[in-house]
């Protein structure tokens, strides 16, 4: 249990106090971490892939359980969590049924409840539809709408954005813009993070210790620059008196004599001086730049004439006239809950009657949920399935480049971060050399500093590829050369 202090309007109400935690043995996240958040503040929680984020939720929600220090929660204040995804395990819950799981004591007449929730979150559905039967956009506004039925005092989301379209996003910021009370947001979009933040909290992978900075995002991004900056001229400065000394010392040393004294006494100061370096905050580490190899393939790769998609949660069925061979690359569109992700899902198994993929092709199929990945299997097993010749050495080396260290390559896929099971998802894209590439949201979740790298790998792909992404930003650095819209 958290310690608690009374509430004070306006005082702190969350504090870690020399907090230290770990998973299993030999694999610290916190170390001795201290800082604190107070009623109203709105906070980005930022760090690299697997570093330790959603770690931090649960130790607030008590999911996770320090291993020394201690958290202190002012006394009556409540917390709520918006996760990244739902758990499967929710999948056949009716929506009634996901929100009434929201609250530890039965709730009498939830609709009422349920209905002005879900109008926060811009979202119109039945009550008794089951939770996997929505689109992934839809999926995250439920999830978000789950933690605001119980209206926290801390409120915490963990990558809201993700899958949300641009009239979502935009929709969620205006909310946050305007919430009173206190709120933690992981999220690797900048611009919506600069659109209502005044404080971040940095957790340094090396250092396990977590930085806490005032301002919006983009002024913390400016100061950690500057810092950085500085530190490095600071030990430029010291690294050019250092080595004068050692050459002075070594000069007076060559003497003989008393100067040997000096010589010493140079060396000491050298010594002293190697002292007064400053450990310079490491950056995040970015992914090495990649390509992914396309399987030589003749004519055409894929045919579309008819699909599906969703109107007022009705399939109706649409003509097309989509033809893709290698070397073109088309981006669907169109609004959350209109099929985006069915449609992406029915291509790649081969399952949508109105689309036909030429015998022999190779389909790398990125689905937004990592359920294409088994949990169960080591990234090991996941990603040597993806090759058709199992070359170790190939693996690891191509591995490497996506930060999947040797000592990683044991560690079960569900036991990874959103976003290390994103980089071993695109990591098995390029060991399986596909013809045709299936991208649905292949921004979720990963680390912004990666985008750039992934657009040019996309960008440069020389089979077919169909891409889903809400990421306008994204988007416009890879070549598209036919837009589809599911919506007209």
């Amino acid at each position: 249990m958290a310690d608690k202090i009374p509430v004070q309007h306006g005082e702190i109400i969350l504090r870690f106090e020399d907090l230290s935690f770990e998973f299993g043995h030999n694999k610290p996240i916190l170390d001795e971490v201290t800082f604190s958040l107070r009623r109203g503040m709105k906070v980005t929680l930022m760090g690299q892939n697997g570093a330790g984020k959603s770690t931090i939720f649960g130790l607030i929600t008590g999911q996770n359980k320090p291993e020394s220090g201690r958290i202190i929660i002012s006394n009556g204040v409540s917390i709520a969590i918006a996760r990244q995804v739902i758990p499967r395990a929710d999948m056949d819950l009716t929506v009634r049924e996901f929100f009434e799981k929201c609250f530890k004591e039965k709730v009498y007449n939830i609709d009422p409840k349920i209905e002005d929730v879900l109008e926060v979150v811009n979202l119109s559905v039945p009550f008794e539809r089951k939770i996997g039967s929505f689109s992934g956009g839809q999926q995250a506004r439920l999830l978000l709408a789950s933690a605001l039925i119980q209206d926290p005092d801390i409120l915490l989301l963990d990558e809201p954005t993700n899958n949300l379209d641009k009239a979502g996003i935009a929709h969620l910021t205006k909310f946050l813009v305007s919430y009173k009370k206190t709120v933690v947001v992981i999220s690797h979009d900048a611009d919506f993070l600069n659109a209502f933040s005044d404080g971040v909290l940095y957790l340094d992978v090396y250092t396990r210790k977590i930085e806490q900075y005032a301002g919006n995002y983009f002024d913390v991004r400016d100061q950690i620059t500057a810092r950085i900056e500085k530190e490095n001229m600071k030990n430029a400065q010291l690294s050019k008196k250092i080595q004068e000394n050692k050459d002075k010392a070594n000069f007076f040393a060559n003497k003989g004599g008393r100067m040997r004294l000096v010589a010493r006494r140079m060396r000491d100061e050298a010594e002293e001086l190697e002292e007064e370096k400053v450990d310079v905050r490491k950056e995040d580490k970015t992914i090495r730049p990649f390509q992914i190899p396309a399987q030589y393939v003749l004519g055409e790769i894929i045919h579309i004439s008819e699909f599906y998609v969703f109107k007022n949660h009705k399939k109706v069925a649409r003509k097309a006239r989509i033809s893709l061979k290698k070397n073109q690359h088309l981006q669907l569109v169109g609004p959350n809950g209109i099929g985006k992700s069915t449609l992406l899902e029915a291509l790649a198994k081969g399952t949508e009657a109105g689309a036909k993929i030429t015998a022999g092709v190779k389909v790398g199929y990125y689905r937004q949920d990592f359920s294409t990945l088994n949990f169960d299997d080591t990234i090991f097993d996941a990603l040597m399935s993806a090759m058709d010749k199992h070359i170790e050495q190939e693996m690891r080396s191509v591995a490497a480049g996506f930060l999947i260290t040797g000592d990683m390559m044991y560690t079960k896929i569900g036991s990874l971060s959103e976003g290390q099971k994103g980089l071993v998802a695109l990591a098995q894209l390029v060991l399986l050399k596909p013809g045709l590439l299936i991208l649905d949201e292949p921004t979720n979740h990963i680390n912004f500093r990666h985008l750039p790298i992934i657009a040019k790998a996309l960008n440069d792909y020389e089979g077919a590829m169909i891409l889903v992404s809400h990421v306008h930003d994204f988007v416009s650095q890879i070549r598209i050369d036919e837009v589809f819209d599911l919506e007209k």
